[in-house]
């Protein structure tokens, strides 16, 4: 049977730069609780009950569903009894009294105020007021309690449709549909057709059709207005009906295109005698002496009336009960999603997809136009850099901006021969006339989130930015290092606000065991700086995509850039990872990597270098510098593809090296499956370094997942919006006892 939920979901997340809020009205029906389970990858679910309500029905009718699943949704989700919402219970009923009289049902504010204290009319009118972009129901409710009053207040034009969605399994013949695919369609909306409404119900369904089936599945769209009579054969008021319906059909389906060109793909026949449209034998039979006549081959039924179309559709899933089947409203701007009263939780999670992947491919949907269940903090990032600085301010978890500025050489020159730290009133100074470019200033933000520093080895989280941390950096007892004015510059920034200040994962983050740290050298101890905030920041990114937690996975995670780290993330500890400050682990574009010992020992002593020149060679000019002579990984590409050797073989012992390290993490974890491996880093952009290194660790038995790049800025704001949400507690960088 064709694999309709991972179609969609892999189209979803192709077109997908933020998630809908949709809001589920019948949230104590374990069906619906279900669905939720499978959305939240896709979705902000907003249950319209009590959380303690939602979980009793969890204890009591979902125990078949994963308990991590159960756990990561309800952490996603927003919950609202709507009797306690007073507020918004005045807004949707003063709402309705003021409602065209079209639309109107009531001008007594009593009245409508009782309306919308059910969740059906509460779900529909908070997404006409725009707290939510999509409402759920109907699997409780009667057409006229939920999708009677849906479609009347959330239509966006004068005709809409329901197409209904069926994936017939592999027992169905398949000779008939593609793929068995079919979609039927109007199955719910109109009662009476008239020739208008029948050829925008075909154009409509055959655009969900389109929306959905990728055309690799299904390269042309082929819709049949079906009849009693074939071309011509039979007279009457529904083959009449049919024939004007299929005449106005060309110009509807032109400004469809208009729209989008895949809907070029879309072929439309009228007046076809259902069995002509069902059979091949039949089309070619009914079909003599007729010219551009149908020729079978159908995946769109249109019915000339309410009844056959929501015969046709629930004839198919009683027949196969094993389908997958669902509905789509057409006409609604995907603001609706009407469920069958005998769907199960797969029809349901299916059909909101549909939803989701529609608003998608139409680009008109950036983000739920107000944040009543999810609140959007604004939360400014501070990347420092030793001659620049990247800020960027989120809105909940999408950029409203970003920038990076660049401190010229005359600006700097006063701190030559200072601790960088002594910077930051000039960095403060250019990220404050930066902010009033965007119309914002400090009393806007709800937190500034900086790059963590040189601090003590301390546990991953979000620490912050207190009196012991910014008297610490600023009294030059450690490195100095750049990243250290990410919380001077944090705390500056806010401190007339109230607003706090962060640090998040900075890379000094150390809970690697005792065990890990002894040599065998006495007087040597391994030391932990890595890649923390793109470490940990990847291993969350893949439990958020798999709906689970960091704290549930054993993750090696490896960032190949400038420097290599390696880590080994287990169960929410990051427990293990080579110092890539110093060069320890693989030989890097700019880093020597771990040496052989006594040849290092003797290098040191032999006269040919000086401390400072080993230093560099060690970090700085090392790796691909010192062997090839260039740090850019795109040239020793080329220079592989021209044939030289050299390129090959240093090649070859870095992903070796990779590799090597990569696998030699497995003891960390005593034994337990490691569930993942990620690439991540600037060099995880080169498909053939990517490709080389999952062949290299094949043995370990799992998976690789590859995440281009680092997105720090994101991993700041991530970080501060987990403690602002209530999801994570703030941690406090502690004095030396």
């Amino acid at each position: 049977m064709y694999d309709i939920e991972t179609s969609l979901d892999n189209q979803i997340l192709a077109r997908m730069d933020n998630r809908p809020t949709v809001i589920f009205t019948e949230a104590l029906e374990p069906r619906i609780i279900e669905a939720a389970c499978y959305l939240p990858r896709f979705a902000r679910p907003v249950l319209l009950a009590g959380e303690d309500e939602v979980k009793d029905v969890i204890h009591r009718e979902l125990k078949h569903v994963d308990p991590t699943r159960v756990e990561f949704t309800l952490a996603e989700s927003a919950f609202c009894d709507p009797t306690q919402r007073s507020d918004l219970l005045e807004e949707f009923a003063r709402s309705c009294t003021e409602l065209p009289q079209s639309l109107n049902r009531t001008r007594d504010l009593d009245e409508a105020l009782a309306l919308v204290k059910t969740p059906t009319r509460f779900g529909v009118m908070a997404v006409r007021q725009g707290h939510a972009d999509m409402v759920v129901g109907g699997i409780l409710h009667e057409p006229k309690d939920f999708f009677r009053p849906m479609l009347r207040l959330l239509a966006k034009q004068e005709v809409a449709c329901e197409a209904g969605v069926i994936v017939l399994p592999d027992s169905h013949p398949d000779d008939i549909f593609p793929h068995n695919i079919l979609v039927v369609g109007d199955v719910g909306v109109n009662a009476t057709m008239t020739p208008e409404a029948l050829a925008n119900c075909a154009v409509g369904t055959c655009a969900v059709a389109r929306d959905l089936f990728p055309e690799d599945v299904l390269p042309v769209i082929n819709g049949a207005i079906v009849s009693y009579s074939n071309k011509g054969s039979d007279e009457g008021p529904s083959p009449e009906l049919v024939r004007k319906a299929t005449a106005l059909v060309p110009e509807i389906l032109a400004e469809r295109i208009s729209r989008g060109e895949r809907y070029s793909s879309i072929h439309i026949e009228g007046e076809v005698k259902i069995s002509v449209a069902l059979s091949r034998r039949s089309a070619h039979l009914y079909r003599r002496g007729q010219e551009n006549s149908f020729v079978g081959g159908t995946n769109v039924l249109i019915v000339p009336n309410l009844d056959t179309g929501n015969l046709l559709f629930h004839l198919y899933a009683t027949r196969y009960p094993e389908a997958r089947k669902f509905s789509v409203m057409f006409g609604l701007r995907f603001q609706g999603v009407d469920l069958a009263m005998d769907s199960t939780a797969e029809d349901a999670a299916l059909a909101v997809k549909a939803s989701i992947l529609r608003l998608h491919r139409f680009g008109h949907w950036r983000r739920t136009p107000k944040d009543t269940f999810f609140r959007r903090y604004r939360i400014l990032a501070v990347n420092p850099g030793s001659t620049s600085t990247k800020i960027a301010v989120f809105e909940g978890d999408l950029p409203r901006f970003t920038s990076e500025i660049q401190h010229a050489a005359d600006e700097l020159e006063p701190y030559e021969g200072k601790r960088i730290v002594e910077q930051y009133p000039l960095r403060k100074r250019v990220i404050l006339d930066e902010l009033a470019k965007h119309g914002l200033g400090p009393d806007d933000l709800d937190a500034v989130s900086g790059r963590g520093g040189l601090l003590r080895p301390i546990p991953h989280g979000t620490y912050r930015v207190g009196d012991v941390m910014y008297e610490e950096l600023m009294s030059g007892g450690g490195v100095d290092h750049a990243s250290n004015l990410g919380a001077l510059i944090a705390r500056e920034l806010v401190e007339d606000t109230g607003k706090p200040a962060f640090i998040v994962d900075p890379v000094v983050v150390d809970e690697v065991p005792v065990r890990a740290k002894i040599t065998g050298m006495k007087a040597l101890r391994r030391k932990v700086i890595s890649h923390a905030l793109n470490q940990i920041a990847t291993a969350r990114r893949y439990a958020e995509e798999h709906e689970t937690f960091y704290r549930y996975l054993n993750l090696i995670v490896c960032h190949m850039g400038g420097g290599i780290t390696i880590g080994a993330h287990a169960k929410g500890r990051y427990i293990d990872v080579n110092n890539g400050l110093d060069g320890e682990g693989p030989f890097s574009p700019q880093r020597s990597g771990s040496e052989p010992t006594g040849d290092l020992i003797r290098l040191c002593f032999s006269g040919e270098y000086t401390l400072a020149e080993l230093l560099k060679l060690n970090k700085g000019r090392g790796g691909l510098i010192d062997l090839l002579g260039t740090a850019d990984f795109r040239e020793v590409e080329q220079r592989m593809e021209a044939g030289d050797q050299e390129a090959r073989d240093v090649y070859e012992a870095m992903v070796y090296q990779i590799c090597k390290n990569i696998t030699a993490l497995v003891p960390a974890f005593d034994g337990e499956k490691v569930d993942q491996v990620l690439l991540t880093g600037g060099l995880a952009r080169s498909r053939m370094l990517t490709d080389d290194i999952t062949a290299g660790i094949k043995a370990l038995g799992c998976g690789v997942t590859i995440y281009p790049g680092e997105n720090e800025m994101h991993a700041l704001m991530k970080g501060a919006l987990r403690v602002l949400s209530g999801r994570e507690q703030a941690k406090e960088y502690g004095d030396r006892s």
